[in-house]
């Protein structure tokens, strides 16, 4: 592999104008296709093979007038005063004129009226479900009671919520802001920094451009192109990091432009190869859970990332090709043939061997063994204190890591209502409005849906069903059946004592379920927007322990195959593992138990979103992975050429170290700023994904990684002969590349 990408890079090197070209000419023609075809984000959360699912099926194909989205219309008086009838009237004439709305019910007639007379609720039923509610029809609902004089209108349900979306703001720019200010600081070079920042930029412009042309022939939840940005942002910068970084290393060593480029690509970029591919592996594996929603948007974010690396491999080495040596800061220019983009072969083969000298003398001055000078840089100074305290650091990050991911055993998952949305937001002005006029469980409604073949035996199993129902614990409610026109299917509203999220309404659920399975003459099955979310998120708990041992288990065996050892795959699971567990625990304090919640931002705490647990889990390992392979293949390089195991782990803290700090520091910058969003989701996501960076670059990779590798020794490089001989050699760091152009050079 890194014979093939080391011909990629000087290809783009020396046909730098044409690669640049087709990369814009390709984001000009997504942008117009983006633009042409972009369709309608939705959060229509479906789950196929559930009973809420199996029973919104049923509706769909036995009563359609009764399966179409809802919306509630939360009618207020002063303080003091009642609502009369001649007040709703209008309210209630405004709503059944927006076009698809096929019934708006008079709160005096269905009794949506609180006991004090003060709140009202105008149900309103459209005849297309939420995926299919147009943005017209929205804004038309919206606009119901605007002129409504001295009362208070909002509006709430799944018409509302469906259109909210989740929308890039202000504060993603934060995280580019901060990636910009590390990269000066990094390179000491406003090219080399800009350089890599523009062409992440053209990567994510790319992907973002190719996911919403896709957004009118494929569904999209809003989540995931905000998702596939922020990962899109976060490897684009990174990825791009890695190559100039070497590039610019070689560049210092003497090595022509030309030629630094393509050793740069060859050997950086097959690392960014392995790291990008398990990124994509990981997030293309939440389709084996089953969920259209989830497997739409990890695929959407796994392409983003395949771009970034196919950006990096092709279109960074043509940039390069234009920058050539200033990439450098300027005292340090003048050593790299001038900076001249093109060199001869002779001129490769002089400074590819002052290269190997120039390594050969950086690794004899870093050698404890031979009791030379090895005390330069803040990254060998913190090696050597590291493998030096090894076993108490362990012990101590073990531990507090340990703590840290206590509180994830009361971790609880839900879907996303209106009572984790801003408090400024409309859907959540009529929950609250809603919840104060008639409790909470008017928030969390639920159907009975009951079908069976013979309408007479459908309208017994119904009306017994609604004695059931009413009896049991937990229930405020149920309206009496409604049936379609042949009398097969009927329809049960159900009203909960307790909100959408809470843990008492899903045992109310369960409680239902078994309470009415024994019920004769008809299917009954419980759905709605409630149920619904109940039964996404212990079906996505129930994959969570699946999806963790398939990705530790894919982590295992690709580093063996990286790393050609056991020990060391097997220490970097254990670490992503402790990572995951603290990552988790911080994130159920902060978002589900509230602790320093006001300091991102945070109006109101409850269950973490469902699909949190499972995506953090895949993101998390392709990142974690990233940072293992470039510390420890640089400790591996130097272990394979004679140094002694603690040095090697010293070397390669010492002179990767830096880039993976920088690396993990933009990272973390630019999910901090989709922490920092307004919608709960994004933000929830943004913060475990900045918390997770920083544990397991700093702590596991930069700390525990390192004191293990020390401790272990030489057993840390064991593998069994019979792996050996029967494991490829992916040439990761490009050992048979130096040989082969040590060779080249010899004739």
């Amino acid at each position: 592999m890194a014979t093939l990408l080391y011909r990629l890079g000087r290809a783009a090197f020396r046909r730098r104008g044409r690669v640049v070209a087709v990369w814009l000419l390709l984001l000009g023609l997504l942008g117009g296709a983006a633009a042409a075809f972009s369709g309608t984000m939705t959060d229509d959360f479906t789950m196929p093979g559930t009973e809420s699912q199996r029973a919104m099926d049923a509706l769909e194909r036995d009563f359609p007038q009764a399966s179409g989205a809802a919306g509630t219309v939360v009618v207020a008086a002063p303080e003091g005063e009642t609502l009369e009838q001649a007040d709703l009237a209008p309210l209630v004439r405004e709503a059944a004129d927006i076009p698809g709305v096929v019934a708006a019910m008079d709160p005096f007639a269905t009794g949506a009226v609180s006991e004090d007379g003060r709140f009202a609720l105008i149900q309103t039923q459209f005849d297309s479900v939420v995926a299919d509610i147009t943005q017209e029809q929205t804004d038309a609902f919206q606009r119901v009671g605007a002129d409504a004089d001295g009362l208070r209108v909002e509006h709430g349900g799944e018409v509302v919520t469906a259109q909210a979306g989740v929308h890039a703001g202000a504060t993603e720019v934060i995280g580019v802001v901060v990636a910009a200010v590390v990269l000066v600081l990094t390179f000491g070079s406003l090219v080399a920094a800009g350089m890599t920042l523009l062409n992440a930029l053209i990567g994510v412009g790319v992907g973002m451009a190719g996911l919403f042309a896709l957004s009118g022939s494929v569904e999209l939840s809003s989540t995931a192109p905000i998702l596939a940005l922020m990962l899109g942002l976060a490897v684009g910068i990174d990825y791009s990091l890695f190559l100039a970084s070497r590039y610019r290393q070689l560049l210092t060593e003497g090595v022509a432009p030309e030629e630094a480029a393509g050793r740069a690509t060859g050997t950086a970029g097959s690392a960014v190869v392995f790291a990008g591919a398990t990124v994509v592996i990981a997030l293309s594996g939440l389709s084996v859970v089953g969920i259209p929603f989830l497997t739409v948007m990890g695929l959407a974010a796994a392409a983003t990332v395949a771009v970034a690396v196919v950006v990096a491999l092709t279109l960074l080495p043509a940039i390069l090709g234009y920058a050539g040596d200033r990439v450098l800061p300027r005292a340090r220019r003048g050593g790299t043939a001038n900076g001249r983009a093109d060199s001869t072969d002779a001129d490769a083969a002089r400074h590819a061997d002052a290269s190997d000298r120039a390594d050969a003398s950086d690794r004899a001055d870093v050698s404890e063994s031979t009791g030379q000078r090895s005390d330069r840089g803040a990254g060998f100074a913190w090696g050597r204190l590291v493998t030096r305290l090894r076993l108490p650091l362990l012990l101590v990050g073990v531990a507090g890591l340990g703590l840290l991911a206590l509180p994830m055993q009361d971790m609880r998952l839900a879907l996303p209502d209106a009572s984790t949305a801003a408090e400024d937001s409309p859907e959540r002005q009529a929950y609250d409005l809603t919840t104060e006029g008639f409790g909470p469980g008017f928030n969390a409604r639920l159907v009975a849906v009951v079908t069976g073949d013979d309408p007479a035996a459908t309208a017994r199993a119904a009306e017994e069903a609604a004695g059931v129902i009413n009896a049991t614990e937990g229930v405020v409610a149920v309206t009496p059946p409604q049936r379609n026109e042949t009398g097969t299917t009927a329809l049960l509203n159900v009203t909960p004592a307790t909100g959408p999220t809470d843990a008492a309404t899903e045992d109310t659920v369960h409680a239902l379920r078994d309470q009415v399975a024994d019920i004769e003459g008809a299917d009954i099955a419980l759905t709605g927007t409630t149920a619904v979310g109940i039964d996404v998120s212990e079906k996505l708990a129930d994959a969570l322990p699946v999806y963790l041992l398939l990705v530790v288990g894919l982590s295992f065996f690709l580093l063996m195959l990286v790393f050609r050892s056991v020990l060391v795959p097997l220490k970097a699971a254990v670490g992503f593992l402790l990572t995951v567990g603290a990552t988790f625990g911080l994130t159920v304090a902060v978002f589900q138990e509230g602790h320093l919640a006001e300091l991102i931002g945070l109006d109101t705490t409850g269950p973490l979103v469902s699909f949190l647990p499972i995506l953090l889990i895949g993101i998390l390992f392709g990142l974690a992975m990233d940072y293992e392979v470039f510390l420890v293949s640089r400790m591996r390089e130097d272990y394979v050429h004679g140094h002694a195991p603690r040095q090697a782990t010293i070397n390669g803290l010492g002179h990767n170290g830096r880039v993976v700090t920088a690396a993990a520091v933009i990272m973390i910058s630019v999910f901090a700023g989709f922490a920092l969003a307004d919608d709960p989701i994004i933000k929830s996501i943004g913060f475990a994904l900045a918390v997770g960076v920083l544990i397991d670059a700093f702590v596991v990779r930069m700390t525990l990684v390192p004191a293990a590798m020390a401790l272990l020794g030489r057993a840390a490089w064991w593998l069994p002969r019979s792996l050996d001989r029967a494991l490829p050699d992916l040439d990761v760091e490009g050992e048979r590349l130096q040989r082969q152009l040590a060779g080249d050079r010899a004739e």
